[in-house]
């Protein structure tokens, strides 16, 4: 049956499905002609050559895929090539089947080698910032304007559904990336600036993990905050708990250690709202098997986990990269972004009123500067975790308030700073259509860290 050579015109195409997501997360329209010189390719490894067959093959593949493939999501690379191996292992076609496989794993593997330096040149990660705004433009989200036309369109729930399908895409692949060190990582360090997303996408992980048969422990670097009593006030009566001095940086080496040998350490609990540190019933341990998994804004810090030896660890790296341009032209500052995050968070969380969050983000600021930064070149993976559309989310919690934060601090020559950040974000929120609806965001949205109504537990 694979032994006459026959070459056919190209296949009508005449499917429900006209676009496809390449790896880069780039959207192209479907080829049909690209299957079958794939199944061809293939079949002539196997010695055989009846492109006619090939055309079949590809009819029956796609059926399967248009089956499969929900009616309001545009299928990946990766799942049509699992449907193309599907279709010629049901079909009897064992050997053309074993011969794309083959293929599939070497592109895979010279596509890995090529990708596999991160490259982060200035403390900025331009392969993942490119591929991060070519997602948008495919999307449609690559400006406020576009943004607000999907909002008022009504594409603004597929857009949400499309972002969160990325994002636990890529969510996916740090986690083989993981799993290639399976054996050797015991400690895992998710890093990253203040609320880029850090405690859900570790939480995320962690579910990942343990779906490949991996076992985690999470341990949060929040709870080895020392007590405020042990910070000094500005002015204000402020506290500068942004820096890695914050955190009980021999405490949390001890019990690494202690961890990493096997024996079990008693956890530390901090209070936000009181500022208080206390030690709870609650042990801690850590099988063989088991991979400790970390959430700190100071994961690259060598200080923080310098008692676990280098090759023990899998240092991961997180930043709200927010590629949308705002009506001037300008990308909006992913920093603004995050400020935003937290004014939101702070405020529902840890009883801190949104003035105070945009007043203390100078501190935020300085120690990212200085802490946080200058180690993104260490990290083993970096991540970017911003949704497309949250900044219309954003101006439905905090437009309103504002107004009484600009007043408040245009009054103080002090905090000249914290004027010019809210002057930016109150233009920003005033460009953006609300947001139709929250009830959509998924409760499994890493959004939900921020704006409330999550699944997790925090």
């Amino acid at each position: 049956m694979e032994d006459q050579l026959e070459f056919l015109p190209k296949i009508p195409r005449q499917y429900k499905i006209s676009k496809v997501i390449k790896r880069n997360g780039q959207v192209v329209q479907f080829d049909p002609e690209k299957i079958t010189n794939a199944i061809f390719k293939a079949a002539v490894e196997a010695q055989g050559s009846n492109r006619q067959l090939s055309v079949q093959l590809t009819e029956k593949a796609i059926r399967m895929l248009q089956q499969t493939c929900p009616s309001h999501s545009l299928p990946t690379v990766e799942e049509i090539q699992d449907i193309i191996e599907k279709a010629l292992i049901e079909n009897g076609h064992a050997r053309t089947a074993k011969a794309f496989i083959l293929y599939r794993a070497e592109r895979a593997r010279l596509r890995e080698k090529k990708e596999s330096a991160l490259v982060v040149e200035d403390n900025v990660p331009y392969k993942l910032v490119w591929k991060s705004y070519v997602w948008n433009v495919d999307h449609g989200c690559d400006t406020v304007e576009n943004l607000n036309r999907l909002v008022r369109s009504g594409d603004w729930k597929k857009l949400v559904m499309d972002s969160e399908r990325h994002y636990n895409s890529e969510i996916r692949k740090v986690s083989q990336d993981l799993l290639k060190r399976k054996g050797e990582v015991r400690l895992m360090l998710i890093a990253g600036p203040s609320s880029s997303g850090k405690t859900t996408t570790t939480l995320k992980i962690g579910e990942r993990l343990k779906e490949e048969g991996i076992s985690f422990v999470i341990l949060n670097c929040d709870n080895y905050f020392k007590s405020l009593e042990h910070h000094p006030k500005d002015e204000y009566g402020d506290y500068d708990f942004e820096g890695p001095e914050a955190l009980d940086l021999p405490l949390i080496n001890e019990h690494l250690q202690t961890l990493m040998k096997g024996k079990p350490v008693r956890m530390p609990i901090y209070d936000f709202k009181t500022g208080l540190h206390r030690y709870s019933d609650t042990l801690l341990h850590l099988e063989k098997n088991e991979i400790l998994l970390i959430d700190s804004l100071h994961g690259l810090y060598p200080p923080l986990s310098e008692s676990v030896a280098p090759e023990q660890k899998f240092r991961f790296y997180i930043e709200a990269i927010c590629q949308i341009k705002d009506l001037s032209g300008n990308f909006v500052r992913w920093t603004d972004l995050r400020m935003l995050r937290r004014m939101i968070r702070d405020s529902h969380q840890r009883g801190c009123e949104p003035s105070r969050t945009v007043g203390h983000w100078h501190y935020v600021r300085r120690s990212e500067k200085r802490h946080i930064v200058p180690y993104i070149h260490t990290a083993d993976s970096v991540f970017n975790g911003s949704l497309p559309y949250e900044l219309p989310v954003h101006k439905t919690f905090l437009e309103k308030s504002l107004p009484e934060i600009i007043k408040k601090y245009d009054r103080d020559p002090k905090k000249m700073d914290a004027s010019i950040r809210t002057h930016r974000v109150q233009k920003l929120l005033r460009s953006l259509s609300p947001f139709p609806d929250v009830r959509f965001i998924p409760k499994d949205s890493f959004l939900r860290e921020f704006i409330g109504g999550s699944a997790y537990q925090y």
